[in-house]
């Protein structure tokens, strides 16, 4: 599996959903028809703090050799989290009455990199043959 690939494409969607935690909660609390408060919109930027970090991780990992016993901290952390949240996404999107493309499309995504950090982080990764 092209491990460039997934770090590039999980650092991207991480750094996007930080930026915009970090620099827009209220709009953010207000799509999600809630009321913003001071509590709430710190959670939210500390949580974009949160993304934007492991996007920077991800980014400066893009190059390792990832999956087996290689890189298996970074690994495992973007697999426990995409798996966790992908589960939250899952049970929050079965047990509602009204239908959110936007929670769908998340879900969606983040099952989609569990799957895959699972992948990584389960099975050895493939050897580039030189000849």
């Amino acid at each position: 599996m092209n491990t460039r690939l997934l770090m590039t494409a999980s650092s991207v969607f991480m750094g996007l959903i930080g930026i915009a935690l970090t620099f827009i909660p209220n709009e953010i609390t207000e799509i999600l028809e809630q009321v913003p408060n001071r509590i709430s919109t710190l959670t939210l930027q500390l949580t974009g703090a949160l993304y934007f970090g492991f996007a920077m991780t991800n980014w400066m990992a893009k190059g390792v050799l990832i999956g087996g016993i290689y890189a298996r901290p970074l690994a495992i952390g973007n697999f426990a989290h995409f798996m966790i949240a992908g589960f939250a996404l899952l049970k929050t999107s079965l047990n509602t009455d009204t239908f959110s493309p936007f929670i769908f499309i998340l879900t969606i995504t983040y099952v989609l990199f569990a799957i895959l950090f699972g992948y990584v982080t389960f099975t050895h990764p493939n050897k580039i043959q030189t000849n």
